[in-house]
């Protein structure tokens, strides 16, 4: 793919002048014509269709999207990915928000209604029929479809529960491997017998598990899930971290490393000054610090762009993605 002067110009004009970009982006762009957002060797993704709330969030479109804002890889959710291999489409609870929606706040979130409830168990007994069938061989055409545009997948979001059969397993970590992702990710769940589970069927199939905590995180958290198996491991966002009380984000990162996934990005204040999520920069997340923590020791594992503030007026979720990459970029100069 090909990337216009308008498409670029996107980029630049996000949140950085042209000249702080022009020598990363525009060489890149115009030269390979694919985009790339790995900065000094961290891997800058986003979670999708997550972060592009209130847009077309079918699997062509954020394809679409990513490249012309410049990002070379993803932590992708079920949806997009099952429904172009054939599934059942998700009714609209918990789907994408509408443009200009905001962020729930901190804190649990809202139950579902007892008819939201019945379609989300009709749902999940529908998706289970068509996992126990699905050919692996689309996995693939999805994932030949986004690398041959420059986007890798490096995280594949699914998440498995205990009345879920043995077969279901399988097909998670199989699906991912398809893909060409390293990570299984999911909410981390309250059941331990659920995480030792999932960690077996981890070591069978040699995926890691990142397990993502909301604002119920604490250093200990993950400690169970890390000792049943050497595959159960740690998909930390340190925004939802930061706005749980905790402000050992970089010593949490110094000793965990080894077993991170990836982490996630995003700007929150603080419990004591409202938990709120903000523009990058706004917050009390040290997301800079995160960043130049990770180019500095050499981890390995992915920064994704979460987008969890909602877009001021004018701006839409796609536009404040770019300025979160150039905030990133910039972290990392």
């Amino acid at each position: 793919m090909i990337y216009s002067r308008r498409q670029f110009g996107r980029l630049a004009g996000a949140s950085l002048p042209l000249a702080a970009l022009k020598h990363s982006y525009a060489d890149s762009f115009f030269a390979t014509g694919k985009p790339d957002s790995k900065f000094h060797g961290v891997q800058i993704g986003v979670i999708t269709p997550y972060s592009y709330h209130g847009l077309p969030n079918d699997a062509k479109a954020l394809l679409d999207f990513m490249c012309a804002d410049g990002i070379n890889a993803t932590e992708i959710q079920s949806p997009p990915v099952e429904e172009w291999a054939g599934a059942p489409k998700a009714p609209p609870f918990g789907g994408a928000r509408p443009a200009g929606a905001g962020i729930p706040p901190p804190g649990p979130r809202p139950k579902p209604t007892p008819e939201q409830t019945a379609a989300q168990k009709a749902r999940a007994e529908a998706m289970t029929m068509w996992r126990l069938a699905a050919p692996m061989a689309k996995f693939a055409e999805f994932r030949k479809m986004y690398n041959d545009a420059g986007v890798t997948i490096y995280g594949f979001k699914l998440q498995l529960n205990a009345e879920s059969p043995d077969a279901e397993y399988d097909y998670a970590f199989n699906v991912t491997k398809a893909l060409g992702a390293n990570q299984l990710t999911m909410e981390m769940p309250d059941d331990s017998a659920l995480t030792a589970k999932i960690g077996r069927f981890a070591k069978k199939h040699k995926i890691m598990v990142g397990y993502h905590a909301h604002t119920q995180a604490l250093p200990t958290t993950w400690d169970e899930a890390m000792a049943q198996s050497e595959y159960n491991g740690i998909n930390l966002d340190i925004g939802h971290y930061a706005a749980a009380g905790n402000r050992d984000a970089l010593a949490f990162i110094r000793k965990n490393h080894a077993r991170i996934t990836s982490i996630h990005l995003k700007d929150r204040k603080f419990r004591e000054n409202g938990g709120a999520n903000m523009p990058w920069g706004e917050g009390d997340t040290p997301i800079k610090e995160a960043l130049q923590l990770m180019k500095k020791e050499g981890y390995k594992f992915p920064a994704t762009i979460e987008l969890e503030y909602a877009p001021p007026k004018g701006s839409d979720s796609e536009k404040e993605i770019v300025k979160c990459l150039a905030y990133a970029k910039a972290a990392l100069g």
